[in-house]
């Protein structure tokens, strides 16, 4: 009988562990792996693809309390759903907000971000899926704001907020 009791004592703990974990990372914080170049050299600044690399890839820790009311800035680095496959993640910088004009790479045409929605891209234009292919996303789309490198050990450290110089222009 000791055993049958043991098993759900145990069984008890760790469901409530998962159920505090699963709120925590669904509510507050999570970890979320970075992969590919779109973002070098932010992340990922190594630039071989082998398998010892590949496991020294970038995590980064995305706090979601900024979602609460949609609380972003220039420079911030969100991690977001693709708006074309809903099952892919991206990480990449908030170039614009709502109500911003910005000026299109490679285009002549000044655009203005429409409300609810924001201008994202990765730091690596040459390898970056991002605004400049799908347009602006929704801000619905976010997941959270990447604040610090959590992995490899010796790249822990805050995220800086920076951005391109005269892509948002004033009106």
């Amino acid at each position: 009988m000791g055993t049958v009791s043991s098993f759900w004592a145990y069984t008890r703990k760790s469901l409530t562990a998962g159920l505090i974990a699963f709120t925590v990372s669904d509510r507050f914080a999570s970890i979320s792996p970075v992969r590919g170049l779109s973002m070098h050299p932010t992340f990922n600044p190594h630039t071989t693809s082998s398998l010892l690399e590949s496991l020294m890839d970038d995590h980064v820790l995305v706090e979601k309390f900024c979602l609460e009311k949609y609380k972003f800035s220039h420079g911030d680095i969100v991690v977001f759903r693709s708006p074309s496959n809903y099952k892919e993640k991206h990480i990449k910088r908030i170039i614009a907000l709502p109500g911003d004009w910005i000026k299109v790479p490679h285009q002549q045409d000044t655009l203005k971000i429409p409300e609810g929605h924001c201008w994202v891209e990765g730091d690596n234009a040459t390898s970056s899926l991002d605004s400049r292919s799908f347009g602006p996303i929704p801000l619905g789309l976010i997941q959270g704001r990447a604040t610090h490198i959590v992995w490899p050990p010796q790249r822990v450290g805050k995220l800086e907020k920076r951005m391109p110089q005269g892509r948002v222009v004033q009106y």
